[in-house]
């Protein structure tokens, strides 16, 4: 006789992770289900991890404010003890550069205005004094090293930047999804790992539950779909892809870590950072390095891949990345040996997550992403726990959306804003900024 659950969650990442926590909190008797060893142990312990507010449409930056409350009060949301510890947010603020390609952040700032969110604007002086390390001429277009023009700056200096001071980074996303896992469990949650699934079943028109790879049934009547860059297989698999407008896929990404330039300390006095002039983004680093991610430029090639058979080592993207970076800090150095991480993010066609149920009475998605969610993992459970019992008692979320109240901040949030039938949002940023 198959094992009996409320829900199954596939994944176990940080979203995975929040969704059977909430759930959990609510009575729920949950599992989440993992192909990989730990919590937290794929694409999520690979996460930049960037806690930030600024995004491009209201309802993105509404959702990032409502998270920052939850890294701020860590211990609080977990509620219990972790022998590992918890995980630390270090809030450093972010830089913000003002570029044509950004709107010179008009957008981003009106949203700001509109939740009441502080932001400080920096003259090209000011950002000089947070930052005497930087070069701060213009080099854009962003381009690749075998450019003829790669690294010409302009005679013009960038316009400034924006400050956020509520933004920063948590060190260890893996132990922060683990902290989650402890709170679930002491909810009364269960995780299985080392857990692949195979099937997805359906009985009289609805989920019934999943097959593991070993042939072990599990029964649930709610079957969550979080598994993030698998996210698509999953979804061929429950037979659900068809109907949804807005679908999903996995991109190659590539990290570098590269060594603070000699005499800063990086890690203490340096920001989160984004660049679309350099077409680059950094955060400090564990050991006075710098962190450097791609906000995927034009000039460079999107790598969509099987998140079953990609290439896993560095390539000339790691040295368009660092070289770019070097363009803006001229005294770092750029290292023989490579430093970093290969990983994927789970992207929908507007680069703005799928918070739904779907087709199928009983399968509900939290995926595509984006490698920008990280932050809005506890909003993202919550918000799920809710849309679950609203439909699960009978509302057409299609016809009728839930709203959730996102208690920080007292704000309603329109989860129709984030369906599998919406029309792509062209307010997005169609990158990982969201």
């Amino acid at each position: 006789m198959a094992e009996q659950y409320d829900a199954i969650i596939i994944g176990a990442g940080i979203i995975g992770a929040c969704v059977g926590f909430e759930l959990a909190k609510k009575g729920w008797r949950t599992l989440n289900v993992d192909k990989l060893p730990a919590a937290g142990y794929g694409s999520t312990s690979n996460s930049c991890a960037i806690i930030r507010t600024h995004y491009s449409t209201v309802d993105g930056t509404a959702q990032a404010y409502e998270g920052l409350f939850y890294w701020r009060e860590w211990a609080e949301y977990i509620g219990a003890e972790d022998e590992r510890g918890l995980a630390d947010y270090r809030e450093t603020g972010c830089i913000v550069m003002k570029t044509e390609h950004n709107g010179y952040l008009k957008t981003i700032t009106a949203n700001q205005d509109t939740l009441g969110i502080a932001w400080e604007d920096l003259s090209p002086e000011a950002l000089m004094q947070r930052m005497p390390i930087y070069d701060i001429h213009q080099f854009g277009p962003v381009k690749r090293i075998d450019d003829p023009a790669f690294g010409e700056a302009s005679d013009d200096t960038l316009a400034g930047a924006v400050y956020f001071p509520n933004a920063g980074y948590v060190t260890d996303p893996q132990l922060a999804t683990h902290n989650v896992q402890r709170g679930a469990e002491a909810k009364g949650a269960e995780f299985r790992f080392n857990a692949e699934i195979t099937a997805i079943r359906q009985k009289d028109g609805r989920v019934q539950g999943i097959t593991l790879a070993d042939g072990t049934e599990i029964d649930a009547p709610v079957v969550v779909n979080v598994a993030g860059p698998h996210s698509y297989k999953i979804n061929q698999m429950a037979g659900v892809e068809e109907g949804m407008k807005i679908k999903t896929k996995a991109l190659r990404q590539e990290v570098a870590h590269v060594p603070s330039p000699e005499g800063f300390n990086f890690l203490d006095n340096g920001y989160v950072t984004s660049d679309s002039d350099i077409g680059c983004y950094c955060r400090p680093e564990t050991g006075n390095y710098i962190l450097i991610g791609s906000e995927d430029p034009e000039c460079d090639e999107r790598e969509w891949v099987d998140p079953d058979d990609y290439n896993k080592n560095f390539t000339d993207q790691w040295t368009n990345q660092v070289h770019r970076v070097a363009q803006r800090i001229p005294e770092m150095g750029i290292p023989n040996q490579m430093k970093g991480i290969v990983d994927l993010y789970d992207v929908t066609d507007d680069w703005i997550p799928i918070y739904d149920k779907s087709d199928l009475p009983g399968f509900y998605m939290a995926i595509g992403s984006s490698g920008n969610q990280f932050k809005n993992a506890p909003v993202a459970g919550a918000m799920m726990a809710e849309l679950i019992i609203q439909c699960e008692g009978g509302r057409d979320h299609d016809a009728d959306p839930v709203q959730y109240h996102m208690p920080y901040t007292d704000r309603d949030l329109n989860l129709g804003f984030f369906s599998r039938l919406r029309e792509i949002n062209q307010d997005s940023s169609f990158s990982v900024l969201g």
